[in-house]
């Protein structure tokens, strides 16, 4: 007897429906067809024993199984629940007359259990899509795939569960969200606050400013001068995200199975890597492509500490991403795109010893050392960075003043109506939303310069030998500066201070 079960694959963000037919037919044997990986290829012992140890077995006959389209490679123990209906259900040792109308999938444990799965959210997305009545899977993506409205979300914990709805007609418990209330229910605000930051005022402000535009950052300063500390407060003054951005945001955090028993993510990622790290953790990619540090920092904030200490080849692999928000993997049979419009936020020593430029430190690097050091990153990488700034450690008496510093709350109301000027400003624009973002067209319309200011800018860049890319990016950030103060045009002052921020292209750097 034939029959057909539906599950889905994913490929980047998006899902594919999988059509599982299974037959059941005169013989001895089990075949499983249409490019299962190995995992999928053992699930015959998982299903064996789970059907076992609920009262039902494995028929001895023929079972030819195919998972169609046949020339898309599956891969994961997902399938396992969507199998074993299917060989009950051919078997005829359960009736299930609505089969097709659902979206079965999870993985199973020797006694039947379920154990959670990856990618539930655009699985979800994709059933909805194509018509399905309803989505049953492990009870610990329920919250996740049940964001996802006009589609019945059954999570369950045990194949019994699944077989007595089928066959007996009893009830699941269906899975039911609010998803703009879930939504508004996890905008909790983040557990760091810039408050906690004594004096290194100068620098907060330089951290307004990146939140504002979505302008990378690195900050440059010895060791215990407080860069990680303001890196991590980063997220705290970024406008809260919109329910469109918290959506895609689990989507990416969905195919690898990062997203917590919210089901929604409210709050900007923070990622922050070792300096280990491969190409491939960071990027993305693998045999079977999976979404890498900088896709897990989509519309949120990836930290790099002591980037010079990252390998060169893992940093320059950066670059494309940075300039499209996007990374593109390839493959012989297919090509995934995952979104990584992320703001960078890079830290350093100012030299190999870590106090360059301080007259009290014991230890100096040559102008050698410093030209190898800072060799490290390759000048193209350095030109995508908007904002170059030094941090230089706090004194005493700054360090023990008991009066708090100004709010994350206060700056970020700031950086949230500078957002709003940028959204209206591109509002017919689908790819650009804040001023980081603006290509050379937008730059030269948005960033209009007196001649006062067109002047002051020539002399920086013939003194400090800027680069074409160096003189977008100082524009770009006195677009920045200007809406802060909502000032329509970008004047003198505005370039004077957006100068300031290109730290690593003064000469001092290199003695």
């Amino acid at each position: 007897m034939l029959k057909k079960v539906f599950a889905s694959a994913v490929f980047g963000v998006e899902a594919s429906t999988i059509t599982v037919e299974v037959n059941v037919d005169k013989g001895i044997g089990y075949h499983l067809v249409g490019l299962p990986d190995n995992a999928i290829k053992e699930s015959n012992y998982r299903i064996a024993a789970a059907l076992q140890n609920n009262g039902y077995r494995i028929p001895g006959k023929k079972i030819t199984i195919n998972m169609a389209p046949a020339d898309l490679r599956k891969e994961g123990s997902a399938y396992d629940l969507t199998l074993a209906i299917g060989v009950l259900s051919a078997s005829n040792q359960i009736k299930a007359d609505d089969l097709e109308k659902f979206l079965i999938m999870g993985e199973l444990s020797l006694d039947g259990s379920l154990q959670p799965i990856k990618g539930a959210l655009p699985i979800a997305v994709k059933a909805r899509e194509e018509g399905f009545k309803g989505f049953i899977l492990p009870k610990q993506n329920a919250k996740e795939a049940a964001i996802v409205d006009n589609l019945e979300v059954y999570g369950v914990e045990n194949i019994k569960e699944v077989i007595n709805y089928f066959d007996k007609g009893e009830v699941l418990e269906q899975t039911i969200i609010d998803t703009r209330k879930e939504f508004e229910k996890n905008l909790d605000f983040p557990e760091f606050d810039f408050s906690d930051v004594k004096g290194q005022e100068g620098i907060k402000r330089c951290m307004e400013i990146a939140a504002a535009g979505g302008h990378n950052i690195i900050l440059i300063g010895p060791p215990g001068a407080g860069k990680t500390m303001l890196a991590k407060r980063l997220p705290s003054i970024l406008p809260p995200m919109t329910l469109h951005e918290a959506l895609e945001t689990t989507k990416i955090h969905s195919v690898v199975g990062r997203v917590k028993d919210t089901g929604l993510m409210a709050q900007r990622p923070f990622r922050s890597p070792h300096h280990t790290i491969s190409n491939v953790a960071l990027v993305g990619g693998g045999s079977y492509p999976q979404p890498g540090e900088i896709s897990l920092s989509h519309n949120g904030v990836l930290f790099l500490d002591e980037l010079p200490e990252f390998k060169r080849e893992v940093l320059e692999v950066m670059r494309q991403p940075l300039e499209d928000r996007e990374v593109t993997i390839s493959r012989a049979k297919f090509t995934v795109t995952y979104p990584s419009s992320f703001m960078l936020v890079a830290s350093m020593n100012p030299s190999p010893g870590g106090y360059f430029n301080d007259p009290d430190a014991p230890v100096t690097s040559s102008p050698a050392e410093m030209q190898r050091y800072l060799g490290k990153i390759s000048g193209p990488l350095l030109d995508r960075i908007d904002i170059h700034i030094e941090v230089t450690p706090v004194p005493f008496d700054k360090l023990s003043d008991d009066r708090k510093g100004e709010t994350s709350v206060d700056i970020r109301k700031r950086v949230t109506r500078a957002r709003g000027i940028q959204s209206k400003r591109f509002e017919t624009s689908e790819k650009v939303h804040y001023n980081a973002q603006m290509n050379v067209k937008q730059i030269r319309k948005y960033c209009v310069l007196d001649k006062a200011s067109k002047e002051l800018l020539k002399t920086a860049m013939e003194r400090l030998n800027l680069s074409a890319r160096a003189y977008d990016r100082i524009l770009k950030v006195s677009r920045t500066i200007a809406d802060l103060e909502g000032s329509d045009n970008v004047n003198g002052s505005h370039i004077s201070e957006a100068i300031q921020y290109r730290s690593l292209d003064r000469e001092g750097w290199l003695g």
